[in-house]
């Protein structure tokens, strides 16, 4: 049986964990690439973890390149390519930079594997995912945003501290868009089978959400140097994963809603299966009043960002 082909572009922290954990599992052989000013630094990642895995066990093949031509013919590729924010910098001049960054990516995985899965998990999320629908014209199915998984594992990680229990016992789900406007879902929250609310009362646990939504800025404040990176991997390894294994994770990810929620064409969070074809269905709850004000809302956030995205794009 062939193994699955795995790409990962962008070698940095987040990129080079993700190889970790996918290598580890042995979700398939992997190629990992980087454009650095160092033409070797991909290279060495690349070795150092294949050096790894007669300690650890594994027999995925790990190849270091800055070429895409090594990519050819890939079944998943993981884009993590882009820079973060940094002091002094405006949102639309990230936006500017990761949307002309992405879509370069795009443009060669639309030549080099025009057959691949697409994960990004480039900021900001929701308008990346959209830059390389936009590029490379696959079916949105193969093209798919890696946010609700972190989102949610943030907060089941909270809901297990606050409550002294085992994080394999929370069942949790978060939608929306990627940042300050995602929308707990208590109603599809529970602990052990039991709803969330008999457990935390509604104050306490809006303090839980808010901690989840700000999870990547309170580890940047941590760090001081640098941001998250051992949960986005895992929770992209998780995706490469349903996708390789065709487990059909019901699972929350950035996809592609058009009448599904009445969003209109655009990527906003929202619970999919997941599998060898990609977003595979995307699950329709009905929501309460409340919640369905926030996604709205949630929505019109992402709707905002593309559009200045799209025109900064266009300006050039």
């Amino acid at each position: 049986m062939r193994r699955a082909k795995i790409t990962i572009v962008g070698a940095g922290n987040v990129g080079a964990t993700c190889a970790h954990w996918c290598a580890a599992a042995e979700l398939g052989d992997i190629v990992l690439l980087d454009i650095p000013q160092t033409e070797d630094m991909p290279k060495g990642k690349a070795l150092d973890l294949m050096q790894s895995s007669p300690i650890m066990g594994f027999d995925s093949t790990i190849t270091g390149t800055t070429s895409y031509d090594d990519t050819a013919g890939s079944d998943v590729i993981v884009v993590t390519a882009g820079i973060a924010r940094k002091p002094g910098m405006s949102r639309d001049d990230l936006l500017a930079t990761n949307a002309r960054i992405v879509g370069s990516v795009s443009e060669q995985i639309k030549a080099t594997s025009p057959d691949a899965i697409i994960i990004l998990v480039s900021n900001p999320l929701d308008a990346m995912v959209q830059r390389a629908l936009q590029v490379t014209g696959f079916p949105s199915n193969r093209v798919v945003g890696q946010a609700g998984v972190l989102d949610t594992a943030r907060y089941r990680t909270f809901l297990a501290m606050e409550l002294g229990v085992s994080i394999e016992d929370i069942s949790a789900l978060l939608m929306g868009g990627h940042g300050d406007t995602m929308v707990p879902m208590p109603s599809c929250t529970s602990v052990g089978g039991i709803p969330v609310r008999q457990l935390i009362d509604d104050a306490r646990l809006e303090e839980i959400v808010d901690r989840a939504r700000k999870g990547g800025a309170e580890i940047v404040g941590l760090l001081k140097t640098g941001s998250a990176y051992y949960a986005p991997a895992a929770a992209t390894a998780q995706m490469v994963e349903a996708i390789v294994k065709d487990k059909k994770r019901l699972i929350p990810c950035a996809a592609y809603c058009d009448q599904e929620y009445g969003v209109g064409g655009y990527y906003v969070g929202v619970p999919v299966v997941l599998g060898s074809g990609g977003v595979e269905k995307i699950i329709e709850l009905d929501l309460s009043e409340q919640e369905q004000s926030d996604f709205n809302h949630s929505v019109d956030a992402v709707k905002e960002l593309v559009a200045a995205m799209d025109k900064l794009v266009a300006d050039g």
